[in-house]
C-alpha cells in the first residue's frame, strides 16, 4: 500500500514533541537544571492528541476503502494491529514492571509503588493501561502506555462496528458518534470518560475527515492555496504559542479536533505538490513508535548517569541541559532503530500475509 506524502515526518516531528515535554519534567523532579520556558516544550499532550487524530484518519480510511472493495476481514484487521503494537507494547511493559519493581529497588533508589502484579497485568493486558497510569501513578514508563490503551479500546469498536453497517451510511453514524460522543465527553454526567482520558472523538474526527476526502466532498478546499496555508500557520501557532488555549476546555478540543484533522488532510492531500522526500525524516518517522515507546527508558536512563555521575555533576548549567536534551534525543533515535531493524521488522512483514 502506498504511503501517503508527508505524515511520516509528522510522525517523526510529533513523537519529539512528547519528548520535549517529559525531559524537563524528570529533570526538574530529580532535582537537575532544565529548560521549559517556550511552550513547544508543553504540548506534549497535544502532540499524543494529534496522533490519534491521525491514527483515526488512517484506520478508519483502510477500512472505508476496504469495505467499498468487499475485502474487509475483522480477522486481519486485528492481526496486522496485533503485529504492529503487541511486540513493542509487551517489550517495554515488561521492562517497565522490572525496572521499577526489581531494579530500582536492587539500586536502592527509592520508588513507591502502590499496586500488585496481578493489577498491573490486568489493566495493561486487558487494554486498560490509561486507568493504570491515572489509578497507581507507577512511573513515567509504563505511564506512556495509557495512550496505546486508547488506540487499542478504539480498534476493538470500529472493526466491528463498520463491518456490519453499510458502506453508504458509514459517514452519517460516523459523523453522529463525533457529535455525540464529544458532547457525552464533556459532559457532568460521565466524568471517568475525562478522568482517564477516554478521547476517542480525536480519532472519530480523523475518521469522518478521511471519508469526505474519499468521497471527493472536500475538493473545494483544493481550489485555493490560502487554505492549507492556513491550516498549516495556524497548527505551527497552536504549538509554538499560547494564543489557542482557549477557555473552556470543551471549545478547545473542539478546536483542536478541526485543526488537527484539517491540517492532517493538507499534509496528505491537498500539499500542492509540497512533499517531504528526506529520507532520514521519513525514517525517522517510520520508527517514531519506537521513540514514543523508548523516549521514556533513555530519559531515565541519562538522568541517572547526571546524577552518579561526578564529572557530569560538575558542568554549568547551560552545558547540562543541553547534553540531556542530546544524549537523550540521540539514545532514542539509535534504540528506536535497532529495535525497528531488528526487532519491529520481523512482525512488520508478518503482516503483509494478512492483507487482500
Amino acid at each position: 500500500m502506498n504511503r501517503l506524502p508527508n505524515l511520516d515526518p509528522l510522525r517523526f516531528f510529533l513523537a519529539s514533541l512528547v519528548l520535549l515535554f517529559h525531559l524537563p519534567q524528570l529533570s526538574a523532579h530529580q532535582g537537575l537544571p532544565y529548560f521549559d520556558g517556550l511552550p513547544i516544550f508543553h504540548r506534549g499532550v497535544e502532540a499524543v492528541y494529534m496522533f490519534f487524530v491521525l491514527s483515526g484518519f488512517l484506520i478508519i480510511r483502510l477500512i472505508y476503502r476496504a469495505k467499498i472493495r468487499n475485502t474487509f476481514s475483522i480477522k486481519d484487521f486485528y492481526v496486522r494491529r496485533i503485529l504492529r503494537i503487541f511486540p513493542l507494547y509487551y517489550l517495554v511493559l515488561g521492562f517497565g514492571l522490572f525496572f521499577y519493581n526489581v531494579l530500582l529497588p536492587f539500586l536502592n533508589i527509592p520508588f513507591e509503588i502502590n499496586y500488585t502484579w496481578k493489577e498491573a497485568l490486568f489493566y495493561n493486558i486487558f487494554f486498560l493501561p490509561n486507568v493504570f497510569a491515572t489509578t497507581y501513578e507507577p512511573g513515567g514508563i509504563l505511564e506512556i502506555l495509557w495512550s496505546i490503551g486508547i488506540e487499542e479500546q478504539f480498534y476493538l469498536v470500529i472493526a466491528p462496528l463498520l463491518f456490519f453497517i453499510n458502506v453508504k451510511w458509514i459517514l452519517r453514524i460516523l459523523t453522529v458518534l463525533l457529535l455525540g460522543y464529544f458532547i457525552l465527553y464533556w459532559s457532568d454526567f460521565f466524568e471517568v470518560l475525562h478522568k482517564f482520558k477516554f478521547v476517542f472523538f480525536y480519532l472519530f474526527s480523523g475518521g469522518v475527515i478521511a471519508i469526505l476526502e474519499e468521497k471527493k466532498k472536500l475538493e473545494f478546499l483544493k481550489r485555493s492555496a490560502v487554505f492549507p496555508l492556513v491550516i498549516c500557520v495556524a497548527t505551527l501557532l497552536y504549538f509554538v504559542t499560547d494564543w489557542f488555549l482557549i477557555a473552556p476546555l470543551w471549545l478547545r478540543a473542539a478546536f483542536t479536533c478541526l485543526l488537527f484533522a484539517f491540517f492532517i488532510h493538507s499534509l496528505a492531500f491537498n500539499n500542492r505538490g509540497v512533499e517531504v522526500k528526506s529520507k532520514i525524516l521519513n525514517h525517522f518517522g517510520s520508527i517514531s513508535y519506537g521513540i514514543y515507546m523508548f523516549h521514556a527508558i533513555v530519559l531515565n536512563a541519562v538522568v541517572f548517569l547526571f546524577l552518579k555521575l561526578e564529572m557530569l555533576q560538575n558542568l554549568n548549567e547551560n552545558l547540562t541541559i543541553f547534553l540531556i536534551h542530546l544524549l537523550t534525543f540521540a539514545g532514542t533515535l539509535l534504540i528506536a532503530h535497532l529495535s525497528y531493524t531488528y526487532f519491529e521488522l520481523y512482525f512488520l512483514k508478518l503482516k503483509n500475509k494478512f492483507r487482500k
